[in-house]
């Protein structure tokens, strides 16, 4: 999610971009309500953020997998966009926590001096 989001809500470990899902969520309301889109259409648009949960690193291999091609197939209705929501990756967290970790270590020890 960007970190320029104007309001941002957090329900457990999603994090929920307020404005931007009532844009996305409503201009796929809108385009079905206008006769824009066909209904079945506009049911895959609105469920594209959710296919892209399946792919949160955190489930089963199988789940991801499916995520991963439900995700490729809903790349020609925007699927490649920016999501309105998204699980938060404790993972990948920790993963980020560990390498600033090493780096303060790297450079609290000073550069090495070698002795000839």
């Amino acid at each position: 999610m960007s970190t320029s989001a104007v309001l941002q809500v957090r329900v457990g470990t999603v994090n929920l971009d307020v404005p931007r899902s009532i844009g996305y969520y409503g201009g796929a309301a809108a385009a079905v309500a206008l006769g824009l889109v066909e209904p079945p259409l506009g049911l895959v648009i609105a469920a594209v953020p959710f296919l892209k949960l399946l792919t949160h690193r955190g489930l089963p291999l199988a789940v991801q997998f499916v995520g991963e091609v439900l995700e490729g197939a809903s790349k020609p209705i925007g699927g490649d966009d920016e999501a309105v929501f998204h699980l938060d990756d404790e993972q990948k967290d920790y993963e980020e926590a560990v390498r600033i970790a090493r780096l303060l270590e790297h450079a609290r020890r000073g550069p090495a001096v070698r002795e000839g």
